[in-house]
């Protein structure tokens, strides 16, 4: 890796990374740094949202795993991101589905991996890629998804061994990660959208969940930390959600809003920094980061 600025992001599903973070992986790709995308499972257990292709799901030709292979491929082509992994390998590890499904209990489950080997898997690409930042979930991977859960596991773990020298030195030579972020959505920005869409009679995808302070991804704005502005790149996000065809509709009043709102919905993505020293604070009216680089040389 020769760019001077290197980020890894490790997510669980194909998708994930796109929704969570595709404005910023495509901000730093055309700001020259080497973006890498390390996903931990092929999505096996999704729903597929194109009729024709239903077939495809575990309870049926159980086909969906490999086709979202082709999925992320053309996503990371939207976004410019070049340096797209599997952890362990495609299909080394299984979606795990929801917590109590029958999927929980495959073989190849993620959620019960041998930690020590996702580990490795995980520590070999750190000591690869050499990254200065490193991104995922938070401890209850966002959501409570068993996969993200363990996708925090295994990133956070793999953070600390990379950076021991005795630590399986044929993985490569240690590197010490500079700062380590877990993506969130600030409760004042669902908040905020909730109440956009309200204005145009539209329920806010995650009313049934409850009240902003209950849903379960959104922090308190005070644990935020970074806001990285992507705007300039929503049009790429939005082309890389799209090629998410069997996992997400991009269509509807909520992502409409993204025009309505200086495309604040696609564009504008949040941190909470839990390892490393918070850099300088932006522009911002929140004396947040605007780089997830910010504070270290380059």
């Amino acid at each position: 890796m020769t760019a001077a600025r290197r980020i890894l992001l490790v997510h669980a599903h194909p998708d994930d990374e796109t929704i969570t973070n595709g404005a910023t992986m495509a901000r730093y790709v055309a700001e020259g740094a080497q973006v890498t995308l390390l996903t931990c499972t092929l999505g096996e257990e999704g729903e597929v949202l194109v009729p024709e292709l239903a077939q495809l799901t575990s309870d049926q030709a159980d086909q969906l795993g490999g086709y979202r292979i082709g999925e992320l491929a053309a996503a990371m082509a939207a976004l410019g991101v070049t340096d797209s992994r599997f952890l362990g390998g495609a299909g080394r590890y299984r979606d795990s589905g929801m917590v109590g499904t029958p999927a929980n209990g495959h073989p190849r489950a993620f959620w019960n991996a041998d930690l020590d080997e996702a580990v490795g898997a995980a520590v070999a690409v750190v000591r690869d890629v050499r990254p200065q930042v490193v991104v995922t979930y938070d401890e209850n991977g966002g959501y409570g998804h068993p996969d993200h859960i363990q996708a925090h596991r295994v990133a956070m773990a793999a953070v600390e061994r990379a950076a021991d020298p005795a630590w399986r030195p044929e993985l490569g030579a240690a590197w010490d990660v500079a700062k380590v972020y877990w993506a969130c959505v600030p409760r004042s920005v669902l908040r905020e959208g909730a109440e956009a869409l309200a204005a145009l009679g539209e329920a806010a995808p995650f009313e049934q969940l409850g009240e902003v302070d209950d849903v379960p991804y959104a922090v308190p704005d005070e644990l935020v930390t970074a806001a990285v502005d992507g705007r300039a790149y929503a049009a790429r996000k939005d082309a890389a959600m799209r090629a998410h065809a069997t996992q997400i509709t991009v269509d509807g009043p909520f992502f409409a809003l993204s025009n309505n709102h200086g495309q604040e919905v696609l564009g504008v993505e949040h941190y909470r920094l839990v390892r490393g020293e918070r850099g300088p604070a932006g522009d911002g009216p929140h004396g947040w980061e605007d780089d997830l680089f910010a504070g270290l040389d380059a």
